[in-house]
């Protein structure tokens, strides 16, 4: 059975996860937004969350001028993944940093590597 919670505390764990990430790291995050959508277009795609734009590895001087990237995540695919509150925050938080990974050009095989696949 999916948990049940309220679309604001979604949003708070969303915002929990990524003020848990090193302000070395967040204050170089730029012209990206997050936002939180139900699930996935496909219905056949499992996603969590899906990173959309230029991965900061693949900037150059020509970037400028572009529409922000977006971290997309999934907010009834996690409940839906999840038995409890505690495994939605921790979820939240891994799919979170996997797509910020993402942003900074991290493939996943290396976040499988390290966990965050």
């Amino acid at each position: 059975m999916p948990v049940t919670m309220s679309e604001q505390r979604f949003e708070q764990l969303v915002d929990l996860a990524l003020d848990q990430i090193p302000e070395r790291l967040s204050r170089l995050v730029q012209n990206c937004v997050v936002v939180i959508e139900s699930r996935a277009e496909e219905p056949e795609a499992d996603l969590l969350g899906y990173y959309d734009g230029i991965p900061l590895s693949e900037r150059d001087s020509l970037y400028s001028g572009v529409l922000p990237d977006r971290i997309v995540i999934f907010r009834d695919a996690i409940l839906e993944l999840c038995q409890d509150e505690t495994e939605v925050v921790e979820e939240v938080r891994i799919t979170v940093w996997h797509e910020v990974a993402h942003y900074f050009g991290i493939d996943d095989d290396r976040l499988d590597e390290i966990g965050y696949a």
